[in-house]
């Protein structure tokens, strides 16, 4: 039986509250880069705000199914942040309950999110964008708002030009009128000047009525004969002209009927009927196609009666020897010539018939893909929910921040990511270069398998975002090391035994000279001695742990000089110069495979060299810290003879 615990519930309501505000932030942000695609259409139309509002709950609705994996994506960042920044995801483990067993109930949810989601773009969202398609299409039939501005040509009443020098906003009256009338064409344009005029709109919305006052009209007349050089024209002047324009400003909505043809407006089984009737269609076609190229191009022949009955003749005496060219040598040039030109124009006729049946064609095909790519988009954007999921919440666990940070610029670059991936596939797909299943589903194929992966290391409290583990690996694989920062203590409880320290450098000195002596590092390796012998350097470690142990002893001094030497110490590295590989067979391999060997050689050989110059540091840093361990017991020594002899005067 299922029970609710809760924690489901505390998870639950934690993540809805999120979910609800990221999924309007997440539509709103769409719906304004979608109003900007067309923002030329409303601007400027005098629409009614009926209208706009269809537009924008049009829009909300078929943008619904894309802004909900961003916000689930974004939510679970935050939510599972939260608790990591509370420490409440610490005080669930804690309590023996793993991570999965968290995420639970909300994988149930995203899971019901994404069925909401196909629900959308199967049911509501084809009617949804056939109506929102059918909005955008009469709005840009729609004339704009009549509004003449003043000083530049107005042009968007169709077939006229108007300039005004001056409006008066309060009465409409317009002063400076230039008319230019191309209703009948370039050549015989109308041209009106008039000191004032006025314009209004017709009860019907369907027609403007111009009133204009003490002007011209030029107006050129049809010349009879196309040929003549003058062509003649009229002058009209008027002290009030009155014209009637037709200009439709009515919003005439389209029948949404017409595009329910188109892919986007159909649902998931009428594409699959549809997909079935068009490759059954574009099928017979192509074989009828065929079959006409067939018998057009090899059945047909451009021999002359003469020359049939020739092939005629020689076909049937020798049947396995006739020679086209042969029976083409024979002739003319100028049948030749007469021959080569049929050809051609035969050839070229078969072209141009092909190139015109791979229209239909190449339109059948892509009209085909266009009806693909919205079968298979439908399930892939739902589920782009519970994929989104799977990576938002072991992140959320992983980064331990919440807020809208850190969260929001990771969620944001994912989903962009998504967006390429998604775009591209999806873009090659319908060119054609691509299956479309695999172009649909290419960027689903590679962001599974990377939220499983974060699944994974989330529950295994694996340190996925550590810097200082990518920082020392590349360290490693650079050849690149620390350096060390040791500083004077504040509390030094035990002084270091400066007296056995000499002896012990002296000791550390004559290992790090005798070893560099006996291995001469500063040589180039042996090239077999390399890949052919395993083991560890032991005597580079057992030199290595010395130096170490007494950097820790002297660590504790008070002296600045020897706290100065004791940061050239370099990090010792025992193994780098030795063979790459622990399995003698896999050292083999690389050594027989020279441009990987190569590389390998020298690469040891660099880390060969950098040991002796670390041997000889390590020699150098040494006799210096002895010397200053010298000094300090010389300056102790001098100090105790000069108090001894104060003592004695003293006492005298």
């Amino acid at each position: 039986m299922l029970r609710i615990k809760k924690l489901d519930i505390f998870i639950i309501k934690s993540f809805s509250m999120l979910l609800a505000g990221t999924f309007f932030v997440c539509l709103f942000i769409f719906m304004m880069q979608f109003l900007w695609r067309y923002v030329d259409e409303l601007v400027g139309k005098g629409l009614e705000l009926g209208v706009l509002a269809q537009f924008f709950f049009y829009s909300g609705v078929t943008l619904i199914p894309m802004s909900l994996p961003l916000a689930i994506l974004l939510a679970t960042l935050i939510t599972f942040g939260n608790f990591g920044e509370r420490s409440e995801l610490i005080a669930m483990k804690a309590a023996g309950i793993p991570l999965t067993r968290v995420m639970r109930p909300l994988a149930v949810m995203s899971f019901v999110l994404a069925g909401l989601s196909f629900y959308f773009q199967n049911v509501i969202g084809p009617r949804a964008t056939t109506e929102l398609y059918a909005l955008i299409f009469s709005m840009k039939q729609k004339s704009p708002e009549l509004d003449i501005p003043e000083g530049v040509f107005y042009d968007q009443i169709d077939g006229y030009n108007l300039y005004v020098k001056q409006k008066d906003k309060e009465s409409g009256m317009m002063y400076g009128v230039m008319i230019y009338d191309l209703a009948d064409g370039f050549e015989n344009a109308r041209i009106i000047v008039a000191d004032s005029g006025q314009m209004e709109m017709t009860a019907d919305k369907k027609h403007l009525q111009l009133h204009l006052y003490n002007g011209e009209q030029f107006e050129n007349l049809r010349s009879q004969n196309t040929r003549a050089k003058n062509v003649p024209y009229r002058r009209e002047s008027f002290r009030e002209k009155h014209s009637l324009i037709a200009f439709d400003a009515n919003f005439n909505q389209m029948d949404a009927g017409y595009l329910s043809s188109q892919a986007a407006a159909k649902d998931m089984v009428t594409l699959s009927h549809s997909i079935d009737s068009m490759t059954a269609r574009f099928d017979s076609i192509g074989r009828n196609y065929y079959q006409s190229a067939r018998q057009n191009v090899y059945k047909k022949t451009m021999l002359t009666p003469t020359d049939s009955m020739l092939l005629k003749n020689a076909t049937t005496a020798q049947p396995r020897s006739v020679n086209i060219d042969s029976l083409y040598n024979v002739q003319s040039l100028s049948k030749k010539e007469s021959l080569i030109q049929a050809a051609l124009g035969r050839v070229q006729a078969q072209t141009s018939d092909l190139a015109m049946k791979s229209y239909t064609t190449a339109d059948g095909d892509k009209s085909i893909r266009r009806h693909k790519k919205e079968w298979w988009g439908k399930i892939t954007l739902s589920l782009a929910c519970v994929i989104f999921f799977f990576i938002g919440a072991p992140l959320g666990a992983i980064i331990r921040k919440g807020g809208l940070g850190m969260p929001v610029v990771i969620s944001v670059t994912l989903f962009i990511i998504y967006y390429i991936i998604d775009n591209t596939g999806t873009k090659m797909a319908r060119e054609g270069e691509l299956q479309m299943w695999f172009g649909m589903w290419i960027s689903t194929m590679i962001l599974a398998p990377f939220g499983a992966w974060l699944t994974y290391k989330a529950n295994k409290d694996s340190v996925v975002f550590n810097i200082d583990l990518y920082k020392a690996f590349f360290m490693k694989l650079l050849a690149l090391r620390n350096k060390r920062h040791i500083f004077r203590k504040e509390v030094i409880i035990e002084d270091p035994d400066y007296g056995q320290m000499g002896v012990r450098l002296d000791n550390l000195s004559g290992k790090c000279s005798g070893y560099a002596a006996k291995k001469r590092f500063d040589r180039p390796p042996n090239y077999l001695h390399i890949f052919t012998a395993q083991g560890k350097d032991s005597t580079i470690e057992g030199i290595s742990n010395e130096m170490e142990d007494i950097i820790e002893e002297l660590s504790n001094t008070r002296d600045a000089n020897i706290l100065s030497a004791l940061n050239k110490y370099p990090f010792l590295s025992a193994n780098a110069h030795k063979s790459p590989s622990a399995y003698r067979w896999l050292n083999l391999l690389a050594g027989i495979c020279l441009p990987v060997g190569i590389v390998i050689y020298l690469r040891i050989w660099k880390f060969s060299r950098r040991l002796d110059k670390d041997l000889k540091t390590i020699v150098a840093t040494n006799r210096t810290i002895g010397h200053r361990i010298g000094e300090m017991a010389d300056g102790g020594r001098a100090v105790r003879k000069d108090t001894g002899a104060v003592s004695d005067s003293v006492d005298n």
